[in-house]
């Protein structure tokens, strides 16, 4: 008996797997899982190796009425935390800059740039870096590390079985997203995050890897540390219907609060990025005095904030309304200097933080003056929880799903006023601030990620291709008689009626049956229905079938798209089949084009030209150094009037033109990614411009096919 991991080993990266090689497939992405959740408990227990030894340090921080408020004991923190963020920025700096930051961004950023190859070194590194980062005291969660970290273990997998770059994609959104089912056991949250984040589509391709690595990843985790990730949550319930009202207002709250947060991480970000070189380790020691300051302060302010947050949803914690929202606004200011600072930490967990936090404060502030039912702050906490990452990370399914994973929940109590803040604020969100905390750093850099998602096979087919254009048609005075013998020649059950070269109406073979009177003296017009329901020539046919279906009918009359009295054509059963075929057909041809072109045999293959573009993948980078779209080959480079026979050593300069042999799908591709990271996307070259570009060579020879 053959193993189906060697037959995936070869797969061409067409996104059509065999029975066999799915087998193998799914195999692989539940060891991805399970590295995943391996590493989601090592973080873990190498943050408590950290914080172990500090804790006879810092417990004068967290009890100042033994020691009192300014007693030197206290200070220890402002040593602990620059240093940990200084030795964080040190191991990006020296060994990988990709660890440096929340992660998630960088995730998405290897999805785009290098098709989903992110380096095994990240690994350990990440894992360190965080530690560290947050072990130390520094503001920030482990979440989005670990995102990074399952990415860069699904990258491993699938490039150490030789997996086509579709299928790498899918195992890095896999490795991502049973990172968050790892970190709080919450497989539908994680399997939503990687959609919804991370690849920012929801194509069925992916799922089945995804689903199957956040349930490997969450039972492997869960067996190491138990359920020390996750976190609990009251069971709370709607008291009243006008406590949406309330709910409503505290959504806008905290889209004052994450937009604020936003900003100021962009900001901040945008000014360490401009002056890395100058500032160098200067950056992360002055950010680790000013987060040191805060958690003097407030040590509530202390790593990720976890327990603080559980007391918050369970309602044990007493504080006053101002208290609790001043506590916000510190966790965005001390998150934003922690992250910003060339460490390693995310930005999911001090995001719920805050959502608590100003969810909890809101409650009590209305509480004294609301007489309708009685307020919940823990409920409030949940919402204010969901609603804040809806504004931060723009996933307001994922932030929905919290409630019934992350927290624990096992009730349906809240999901009305769950759904409202998060839809809620993610409309006034996106209106105020454009981007999340993830697309506003890839921004800076100069990559935009185009949202995709999955479409209907018969999207893809309009109704003009494949209606009947010359339909059998009657006319309002025709008898019946005469109506039912032309349907009955044609062998057909309806038939448009039309007047004066306008559609009228339709009549089937039902309606004549039901007639009152003889069919030889009972006209159309009196059993027609009239004003029937229509498609356009350019109506998809799954939507025309929708309609087919709601209406219990098997045709509809098409009429042109400028004039609806004008009849066209009609679209029957029989043609929703040929469509179907069509499409079938032509996505078929699509796959197989792909795979043609693994073996560079592709009969709609040519060369194409495209410039190398300053800041880009490929700018002074040797050609084995850039991660190449699959389907394409490199036949030559040319600089200036010199043409040069690439090789894995050839350096590549900005402004080199490049042929390359390939479709129309890996041309685009190699664009794309050219231009993601670029200063002046100028990648893509128009045939007139190569030629005044290129000119003649001294022979009279073009430079370029």
């Amino acid at each position: 008996m053959t193993n189906p991991l060697k037959s995936i080993r070869k797969l061409p990266g067409v996104g059509v797997l065999t029975e066999r090689q799915m087998g193998g497939f799914l195999v692989l992405a539940a060891l991805v899982g399970v590295g995943v959740g391996l590493g989601a408990a090592g973080l873990v227990l190498l943050l408590e190796a950290i914080q172990n030894p500090l804790a006879p340090l810092l417990d004068p921080l967290f009890n100042p009425e033994e020691v009192g408020f300014w007693s030197l004991q206290r200070a220890w923190i402002f040593l602990t935390v620059p240093l940990g963020l200084l030795t964080a920025w040190w191991i990006a700096k020296r060994f990988a800059p990709e660890v440096a930051g929340d992660g998630v961004p960088e995730t998405a950023a290897a999805l785009v740039v290098h098709g989903g190859r992110i380096r095994k070194r990240v690994i350990p590194l990440k894992m360190l870096a965080t530690a560290v980062t947050i072990g130390s005291g520094g503001s920030a969660g482990r979440e989005g590390p670990i995102v990074h970290i399952g990415a860069a273990v699904g990258s491993w997998v699938s490039r150490s079985f030789k997996l086509g770059e579709e299928e790498v994609r899918s195992l890095v959104a896999a490795g991502a997203g049973a990172a968050i089912g790892a970190s709080f056991n919450a497989p539908i949250a994680g399997m939503l995050f990687a959609l919804e984040v991370i690849l920012s589509s929801f194509a069925p391709k992916h799922m089945s890897a995804i689903v199957i690595a956040s349930v490997a990843a969450a039972i492997t985790s869960e067996s190491i540390v138990g359920e020390e990730l996750a976190l609990q949550t009251g069971i709370y319930n709607l008291n009243s219907v006008w406590e949406l009202g309330i709910y409503a207002v505290m959504a806008i709250a905290v889209v004052v609060v994450g937009v604020f947060f936003l900003k100021l991480l962009d900001r901040l970000e945008g000014i360490a990025e401009k002056y890395d070189r100058s500032w160098s380790w200067t950056r992360p020691v002055g950010a680790g005095l000013l987060v040191a300051g805060l958690i003097f302060l407030e040590p509530r302010l202390f790593g990720t904030g976890q327990s603080f947050t559980n007391a918050l949803l369970v309602s044990e914690q007493g504080d006053l309304w101002w208290a609790l929202i001043l506590l916000a606004l510190g966790k965005a200011v001390a998150t934003s200097l922690t992250i910003s600072s060339g460490a390693s930490g995310g930005a999911f967990m001090p995001s719920l933080f805050m959502g608590a936090a100003i969810g909890a404060g809101f409650a009590r502030l209305i509480e004294p003056y609301w007489t309708i039912s009685a307020l919940q702050p823990g409920a409030f906490a949940v919402v204010g929880m969901a609603a804040m990452f809806a504004v931060v990370g723009r996933a307001p399914l994922t932030s929905i799903l919290i409630v019934f994973e992350v927290t624990g929940a096992r009730d349906y109590g809240l999901i009305i006023p769950l759904m409202l803040a998060a839809t809620l604020a993610t409309f006034l969100a996106e209106r105020v601030h454009k981007e999340s905390v993830y697309t506003q750093a890839l921004k800076r850099k100069g990559i935009r990620i185009r949202r995709t998602g999955s479409i209907d096979i018969l999207d893809t087919v309009e109704v003009g291709t494949v209606m009947d254009t010359a339909p059998m048609i009657t006319h309002p005075d025709d008898t019946l008689s005469e109506t039912d013998s032309r349907l009955r020649a044609n062998r057909s059950h309806g038939v448009p009626v039309i007047e004066d070269e306008h559609l009228v109406g339709i009549v089937t073979t039902t309606d004549i049956s039901r007639a009152d009177g003889p069919p030889s003296a009972t006209t159309v017009r009196d059993v027609m229905t009239p004003r029937p329901v229509t498609v356009t020539p350019t109506t998809p046919v799954s939507r025309a079938l929708e309609r087919m279906a709601a209406l219990g009918v098997g045709r509809l009359p098409v009429v042109d798209d400028e004039n609806p009295q004008r009849l066209v054509g009609l679209f029957r059963r029989e043609e929703a089949v040929k469509a179907y075929h069509e499409a079938l057909t032509s996505t078929t041809d699509e796959e197989l084009q792909r795979m043609r072109l693994v073996q560079r045999t592709d009969p709609g293959a040519g060369f194409y030209d495209f410039r190398i573009p300053l800041g880009s993948i490929a700018d002074g980078r040797h050609v084995r150094e850039v991660a190449w779209p699959e389907g394409s080959t490199l036949v030559s480079v040319r600089r200036n009037r010199d043409v040069i026979i690439p090789s894995g050593s050839t350096l590549l300069l900005p402004g080199d033109v490049i042929t390359a042999f390939g479709t129309e799908t890996s041309k685009k591709r190699m664009i794309d990614r050219l231009n993601a990271g670029a200063d002046e996307p100028t990648a893509e070259i128009e045939l007139g411009e190569m030629e005044a570009d290129s000119g003649q060579s001294e022979d009279g020879d073009t430079a370029s096919e």
